[in-house]
């Protein structure tokens, strides 16, 4: 009777440590322009994807991602800029939030957009010119931001609609 009950406790231990490991997001790349190379860069600056699918186990917080054609700064600067923190909701409102962002030194280089796919489709947004009214233009813009507050949110971002 004691080892089943044992086994049982490790049982349930093993499913909710599986549980809290569990969180995965993807970012996938639709790169319609026939040009330029997808970039995926992390808080701390590293390279994350050249045009790949990118797929984390735990939170993406604060990437950033842009369509490289040779004009881009590292941080995406000149160019039309994608943020992004994918993260699994601990509370209300703590989920992912995605963003399109044209505040200086970025600006419009091609039209660029992204959508949750799986629980939170079709969220997302799509800026098509310098004043698309999707994107950040100052940093009080909030209402641009598109949230998903769904486990295990996955980006596509998709250039030249």
């Amino acid at each position: 009777m004691f080892s089943s009950l044992k086994v049982a406790a490790l049982s349930v231990l093993a499913l909710a440590a599986g549980q809290a490991l569990a969180e995965s997001h993807t970012v996938t790349f639709d790169n319609r322009c026939g040009r330029g190379t997808p970039m995926l860069i992390s808080q701390t600056g590293a390279v994350l994807s050249t045009g790949g699918a990118y797929t984390i186990n735990g939170p993406l917080r604060g990437a950033i991602a842009y369509l490289q054609t040779g004009n881009c700064g590292f941080n995406g600067e000149r160019c039309t800029l994608v943020e992004t923190t994918l993260v699994n909701p601990s509370t209300a409102g703590s989920g992912s939030s995605t963003d399109l962002s044209l505040i200086a030194p970025h600006s419009f280089s091609v039209t660029t957009g992204f959508g949750y796919v799986g629980a939170c489709a079709p969220a997302g947004a799509d800026c098509n010119n310098a004043n698309c009214n999707t994107a950040f233009h100052q940093p009080s813009d909030t209402f641009v931001q598109v949230a998903c507050q769904k486990d295990n949110a996955n980006l596509v971002i998709t250039f030249c609609l």
